[in-house]
């Protein structure tokens, strides 16, 4: 037991340094505020928020022309209600065309 022990101070003795190096890099690579695996999270993270603000820009400059559309040509409300809110005149039917299709109910089928 004593030998082992001695050849494992031997080895501990004479390879510190490095030991030290080793111990110290997986230290900062796996644990702490500023670990490897933290900053991949984030940078992942990162990815999809500007992702999220691509999208949001783009909607943005849509609902911004949409709006100057709105306050240059009275029209362009009625179009809008149209289309989006299905509002119709008082001499008009509206038909709505769906490609959906709708669940079949077996109970109704027999």
């Amino acid at each position: 037991m004593a030998s082992k022990l001695n050849i494992l101070w031997n080895f501990i003795s004479h390879y510190k340094y490095f030991l030290v190096i080793v111990i110290c890099s997986l230290l900062i690579g796996v644990v702490g505020e500023d670990s490897v695996l933290k900053r991949i999270r984030l940078e992942l993270q990162i990815d999809e928020l500007k992702s999220e603000i691509e999208k949001n820009e783009a909607r943005h400059a849509a609902d911004s022309k949409q709006l100057r559309e709105i306050r240059q040509n009275p029209k362009a409300i009625e179009r809008i209600a149209r289309e989006r809110y299905f509002m119709k005149a008082d001499d008009e039917d509206i038909f709505v065309l769906s490609t959906d299709e709708q669940p079949v109910d077996e109970s109704q089928e027999k």
